[in-house]
């Protein structure tokens, strides 16, 4: 299993990359929202200041973690760039005449 963070923080890398390696490419595709569909498994701790952690379940890992209870979620994920309110193209800044 792999730590709901973790899987958001993967996600962001992917799209910094994306967004990097497109950057002279004359196709542009803008990002819109981001939505995830993953199996979820909770874990409480016990012991004060108990908190909540959810762990992805890898694909085919269901028979694995019989023992937990696991949920499916959808997160909707709207990317933008600090100190930004334009939109993101995957391939790095717009062109003056493109705005």
């Amino acid at each position: 299993m792999i730590e709901l963070a973790s899987v958001i923080r993967d996600l962001r890398e992917e799209l910094k990359q994306a967004i990097t390696a497109a950057e002279d490419e004359e196709l542009r595709f803008e990002l819109g929202q981001i939505e995830l569909e993953v199996s979820v498994a909770l874990e409480r701790t016990g012991h004060a200041g108990a908190k909540v952690r959810f762990w992805v379940v890898e694909s085919g890992a269901d028979a694995t973690v019989g023992a937990l209870s696991t949920q499916h979620i959808k997160l909707s994920l709207q990317p933008t760039l600090k100190r930004s309110d334009r939109p993101l193209l995957i391939s790095g800044p717009a062109e003056d005449h493109e705005q």
